[in-house]
């Protein structure tokens, strides 16, 4: 309603003239040279402009109801100006048509509308239905060129813009058929809409107070100063008789011969032609006409079609010599521009040559100032990037809410419909039943019968013209929601591809803080602890960069990246390290990892999450072996263990086995109780799950260990199956499932006695990983057995828990996804890729302790869960099964063989030990002695 706005009117004439582009703006049209010579373009090649009188339902108290305004489309903005007349310089408001959606109804009064806005919602009415639907065809296909067209290009002729329009009415014309399904396209109202509308008088109104805005008095009193202004110019110019108020674009008719009458000038003779004016008023007359144009309101850009005057032809030549010297001004500004690129570029080259040349720490610190700067400005940016999708999300929703009410309102309206026609049948049917059985003359008299007929036949007619009403409603409504479902589909397509673009924006800021943290610790490296200026500002510098969270930095990007504080799992993502060193290689680590999880998230993770939502039953192939490989979705990835772990226990499983342990355990205490106790306050520190008081896994893990301890005796409990059990637990969520999971783990994939007392097994697979690193790693072991470095006190670990302590969340899951359905070849192929992955970093360095320190955390410095994996899988082949076989039986026989040797050497001793005498030394009393004595 107008007593609603949706955003102020446009600004004052002369500056919306000067925004105008070519062939809108206030100035005469520019021809191209085939139509310089002869009248304007045929009416059926001129663009067609949507404009008219309509009705607009609005104003307050006693001045309510229907205002007769005029509408214009203004192509650029997709907007929908209106003021009370034709001729009004300034619009009053406008109607932004890029988020509305239109509406009709059939029960409304005959030609009346609704636009329906996110801010407001406006009634219009048009003279007839006709008019009506001719307005809602062209508004929807507006709406649809606004959406589909390429962004705003620079203000140049429209001959130049003609390569760009053959694609654009192509997809135009392809909508234009498909609404044609829906309904048949609306003939132009002769006289009702476009330039001729301009020609008819305003439609007149009760009360002549009525038709004004009171919202928009400063409007309407410059629209009248305006019009005033206009009449005194005419009549000063002798362009029209006095009290004529001629249309701000009419022109001088041409002097050579007669032409059509002026349809500026309605006070005019037809046949008046104008006497030739003196060269010096025509200039005068001319250049004030076209700024009396510019300050007009849009509709008049170009002129009503008519006949041009040598004078017009050069008119419009000058304007085009304005309009190319802009065009020549935007280009010199565009290579103003790229020589601003080309010179920053340089600068940049300058300084990265300067930072390597610099002598001293002065000059490198000021460069890395240069780059925190530069960190700033990219961090503005990706809030400016934040804003505009905030915006864009905030605009699909209500798109989507308005398809949802409009479907609402069609299955109404179709049911309305439904129950119109089931009484039009009825009504049919008794109509057919009296012609075919009439009543008896002698029982109704003449009078009353044809009073009846007349009244059936009516009430049949109004109910055709309800169903025929009501079916264009209907039509008109499915074409509405056809193209607002096309509309949101795009503007989805739009945000998608925006928050690509936010994402990648955020992983290169990431990156660059990475790489900014990580020269920062290497000058606290080569400083060391010196006391100067440049160490004080070093650790100022440091300090600032520990005081990051990752919960801050991350809350504004959730729906970017799930990198936060804690991951979806619940450990923390960023290393809670003790020492101020390590504490900086964290931050470093945390930003590496989220910018990996950016970049990775619309290349990597969606597709595989499509490949996981498009696989049906599983079912073991080489299909299945390669997805498992590249990792399991979240969402799916419980019922994929689930059935992994199911195909590793099926014999072993039968109904209410764990509940029967779970009994036991309760009635019976185990003797491994105490030290499952003791365990489980170090599972997983890392985990909020396991951490927090309230948390109900631990009691979980409890029930699950308790009752594998009596699932298998011979084991009971080993340290290590704790975060097995827990590693099932966070994944699977019930009790029953993590614990046949262990199980499977334990009693299925791993070899005998890798849980036992003398973890056989598990020495045997170190020795195992010792000559597989000698085969495929040479140097790194060549580098390690110089320096006499043990990795068994690393590895050993790794093979026991399957990397549950080792590494980060994303890449750990992704083992245990092979891991479950390949076995423990998978555990070998990570453990060798490790060490490929780092092997450059242990190289550089020369000293045995500096290795051991670097060991212990190593592995959370991996993030390219990719990387690793191609590492694993491709670059450690070939890897065959027969070959891990062999070396697990050699080793095995050699294991065996020192543990009976030792078992000889330990027995030889208590041998000796029993055949030695006890000796007592002087002074000294046996214990026996002692309590003798006592």
């Amino acid at each position: 309603m107008e007593g609603a706005r949706e955003k102020p009117p446009e600004p004052s004439s002369p500056a919306l003239g000067s925004r105008e582009p070519a062939g809108l703006a206030g100035g005469p049209e520019v021809l191209p040279p085939e139509e310089s010579e002869g009248c304007a373009r045929p009416p059926e090649t001129a663009p067609k402009k949507l404009c008219g009188y309509l009705s607009k339902f609005g104003g307050k108290g006693p001045i309510r109801g229907w205002k007769s305004r005029w509408f214009f489309y203004d192509e650029r903005k997709c907007h929908l100006y209106y003021s009370r007349t034709a001729q009004d310089a300034n619009p009053l408001d406008s109607i932004d048509l890029a988020s509305a959606v239109f509406d009709c109804k059939a029960d409304a009064e005959e030609g009346t509308f609704e636009i329906k806005t996110p801010g407001r919602i406006i009634t219009l009415k048009a003279a007839n239905k006709q008019v009506m639907l001719y307005w809602l065809q062209q508004l929807q296909m507006k709406r649809w060129e606004f959406h589909n067209s390429l962004p705003a290009p620079p203000v140049v002729p429209d001959a130049a813009l003609a390569g760009n329009e053959p694609a654009l009415r192509l997809e135009l014309e392809q909508e234009e058929a498909e609404l044609e399904e829906f309904l048949h396209p609306v003939k132009t109202p002769p006289g009702l809409v476009g330039m001729a509308a301009a020609l008819q008088p305003a439609p007149a109104m009760p009360l002549a107070l009525q038709n004004i805005s009171l919202k928009h008095l400063g409007t309407e009193i410059q629209n009248t100063m305006y019009n005033i202004r206009g009449n005194r110019q005419a009549q000063g110019t002798g362009h029209g008789p006095p009290g004529e108020d001629p249309l701000p674009s009419s022109e001088p008719q041409r002097a050579e011969r007669p032409s059509s009458p002026d349809p500026s000038a309605p006070g005019k003779d037809p046949g008046e032609t104008l006497k030739p004016a003196p060269k010096s008023s025509l200039t005068a007359n001319l250049i004030q006409k076209a700024k009396r144009q510019n300050n007009t309101f849009p509709l008049f850009a170009e002129g009503l079609t008519r006949n041009r005057t040598a004078q017009e032809r050069a008119l419009a030549l000058e304007q085009q010599v304005l309009m190319l010297t802009k065009e020549l001004k935007s280009q010199k500004e565009l290579v103003r521009i790229l020589h601003k690129a080309l010179e920053a570029a340089q600068q940049e080259k300058r300084a990265t040559c300067a930072y390597l040349a610099a002598a001293e720490d002065k000059d490198r610190l000021e460069l890395v100032r240069h780059k925190v700067r530069q960190i700033a400005e990219l961090g503005r940016r990706v809030e400016a990037l934040e804003q505009e999708r905030e915006s864009l999300a905030q605009t699909a929703s209500l798109h989507e809410q308005q398809v949802q009410e409009l479907q609402q309102h069609v299955q109404l309206l179709m049911d309305k419909n439904q129950a119109k026609q089931q009484v039009i049948c009825k009504l049919s049917e008794k109509v057919t039943q009296d012609f075919i059985h009439p009543p008896n003359p002698l029982l109704v008299p003449p009078d009353a019968a044809n009073r009846d007929f007349l009244s059936q036949q009516e009430k049949m007619e109004h109910l055709k013209d309800d169903m025929e009403a009501y079916q264009t409603q209907n039509r008109f409504l499915n074409s509405e929601i056809h193209q607002v479902t096309k509309i949101w589909r795009k503007v989805a397509e739009k945000e998608r591809t925006l928050l690509m673009k936010c994402a990648y924006l955020q992983a290169k800021n990431c990156q660059v803080e990475s790489k900014y943290l990580a020269g920062l610790r290497r000058l606290q490296e080569a400083m060391g602890n010196q006391g100067s200026e440049c160490a004080e500002l070093l650790r100022q510098l440091i300090q600032e960069a520990l005081q990051w969270e990752a919960s801050e930095a991350s809350a504004d990007s959730v729906e970017l990246s799930p990198i936060s504080e804690y991951d979806e799992y619940g450990f923390q993502t960023v290393p809670n390290y003790e020492v101020e060193d390590l504490k900086l290689l964290a931050k470093i680590q945390a930003l590496e990892v989220r910018s990996h999880h950016l970049l990775a998230h619309e290349a990597m993770e969606r597709p595989l999450r499509e490949r996981w939502a498009a696989l049906g039953e599983l079912a073991p192939s080489v299909e299945l072996k390669q997805l498992l490989r590249m990792g399991v979705s979240r969402e799916h990835r419980p019922r994929v263990w689930r059935w992994l772990v199911h195909r590793r226990v099926q014999h072993l499983q039968a109904p209410g086995r764990y509940q029967e342990l779970l009994s036991r355990s309760q009635t019976c205490k185990h003797p491994a109780a105490r030290q499952i106790e003791l365990d489980l306050n170090r599972t997983f520190t890392n985990n909020k799950h396991f951490t927090c008081p309230t948390s109900s896994f631990p009691d979980k893990l409890r029930r699950v260990l308790l009752a594998f301890s009596w699932q298998n005796p011979s084991i009971g409990y080993c340290q290590g199956l704790n975060r097995l059990a827990a590693i099932a637990l966070l994944v699977l969520g019930e009790e029953e499932s993590a614990f046949w999971c262990l199980v499977a783990i334990v009693e299925t994939i791993m070899p005998a006695d890798y849980y036992s007392k003398t973890l056989t097994a598990s020495q045997v697979d170190q020795r195992v990983l010792q000559d597989l690193l000698s085969e495929k790693l040479p140097r790194l072991m060549a580098h390690l057995g110089q320096l006499r470095v043990d990795l068994s006190f690393i590895t050993f670990n790794w093979f026991l828990v399957v990397f549950a302590d080792s590494l980060i969340s994303n890449i750990l899951f992704q083992v245990w996804d092979a891991f479950l359905y390949e076995g423990t070849k998978v555990v070998f192929r990570y453990a060798l890729a490790i060490f490929k992955y780092t092997e450059e970093e242990i190289l550089r360095l020369q000293d045995s302790l500096e290795i051991y320190q670097y060991l212990r955390f190593f592995t959370k410095t991996i993030f390219n869960s990719r990387k690793l994996m191609s590492i694993a899988f491709n670059d450690m082949n070939p890897f065959p099964m027969k070959q891990l076989q062999q070396l697990r039986a050699v080793h095995r026989e050699r294991l065996e063989a020192e543990l009976r040797e030792l078992e000889q050497f330990k027995a030889e001793y208590l041998e000796t030990r029993a055949a030695q005498d006890p000796v007592v030394p002087e002074g000294c009393t046996s214990e026996d002695e002692g309590d003798g004595e006592a």
